[in-house]
């Protein structure tokens, strides 16, 4: 299956996570598109079967800078990709309140506006509460493989 995995990250804890779900995927039998800077047109050239997204919360609750202009795209084009299989993986801290995992329920809301058929529940990671952020997502990842089978 052709997979499209999305990444918006600050420090860096959201693309080594996007990274390691792009080694699994792929050694899963997946061919996977991951660009941290991409835009629609080379989005929609990969011509993605699923769509995944891993994305950090910055500011008030916003997605990271390199997320959020194909975020744009995707939201101005809402491309024709309903019934696709999507997930989203956030992380946040919950001491920020009510903007904790701002940034992935940004996706999350995008997702469901293209009609993706959501996979599983989103994952939300708390800084407040680990430091093995990518130990953490390795349940969600072996899920959202056998759910893309």
């Amino acid at each position: 299956m052709k997979v499209a995995l999305l990444n918006g990250s600050v420090y860096g804890t959201a693309e080594d996570i996007a990274r390691q779900v792009k080694a699994r995927l792929s050694a899963a039998g997946h061919e996977v598109w991951h660009q941290p800077n991409a835009d629609l047109a080379s989005l929609e050239a990969f011509a993605p079967e699923a769509l995944l997204a891993i994305t950090s919360t910055t500011g008030m609750g916003e997605l990271p800078a390199n997320l959020e202009s194909l975020y744009f795209q995707l939201r101005d084009r809402l491309p024709p990709w309903s019934g696709r299989p999507g997930a989203v993986l956030a992380l946040g801290d919950s001491s920020y309140g009510d903007t904790y995992c701002g940034g992935g329920e940004l996706m999350q809301e995008l997702f469901a506006e293209l009609g993706l058929r959501e996979v599983l529940p989103m994952l939300r990671i708390d800084a407040s509460e680990t430091v093995t952020p990518d130990e953490d997502a390795e349940r969600w990842v072996a899920e959202v493989i056998a759910a893309l089978g």
